[in-house]
């Protein structure tokens, strides 16, 4: 099998992909991904652009994708997120905070239990429902850039889903299903603190 990749529901100012293949490994296919994204958006070849990972800049600093075409950086922001065998790519403005998390309808047990802990849900044996919030949390906690740091209880997602933001920061993040082919994705993006 090779890795097959279908578009994202995606707001302005982002473009994003699905692929999943269990035969390509999660950094080849955040990479292979990523070239098809830019290249669509550059109209180039997808082998004129080049992925890297930035080098670390300390213990716990996570190293994000780097974009060049011709020897030049690229000024293109990628986020990735990976869940077994599939991963969503989104490119955007570097300037734009954007957050993606992807889960299968099949969480295991430890994975239940965990979602269960961090939730602020009235019913938390709604797996469905669970997994929902779950990835919109996640998405959130991905557009902040603080990762583990902030606990996902402290995450706030309005009634319908469609915002979410975290108390101490005037930062709101608008969130967009983009689940399809039974993988639930959701992209959160910033927006603008109102004057």
């Amino acid at each position: 099998m090779t890795l097959q990749t279908v578009p994202l529901d995606t707001p302005d100012g982002v473009t994003a992909r699905l692929g999943w293949d269990p035969g390509t490994t999660v950094h080849d296919r955040r990479r292979i991904i990523a070239k098809e994204l830019i290249a669509a958006k550059l109209h180039c070849e997808p082998k004129e652009v080049h992925i890297e990972r930035e080098a670390p800049r300390g213990f716990g600093y996570h190293t994000r994708l780097i974009a060049s075409r011709g020897g030049q950086e690229l000024p293109i922001a990628i986020v990735t997120a990976s869940y077994r065998a599939a991963t969503a790519v989104a490119i955007c403005d570097p300037g734009l905070p954007v957050g993606i998390d992807i889960r299968d309808l099949h969480p295991e047990p430890v994975d239940i239990r965990l979602m269960q802990k961090h939730s602020r849900l009235l019913d938390e044996s709604n797996i469905p429902d669970l997994l929902s919030h779950w990835v919109s949390v996640q998405a959130v906690l991905e557009a902040d850039g603080r990762g583990v740091r902030v606990a996902p209880e402290h995450v706030r997602l309005d009634s319908d889903r469609r915002k979410g933001w975290l108390p101490d920061r005037r930062m709101k993040y608008a969130l967009v299903d983009a689940s399809r082919d039974g993988w639930l994705v959701t992209i959160a993006h910033g927006i603008l603190p109102a004057a």
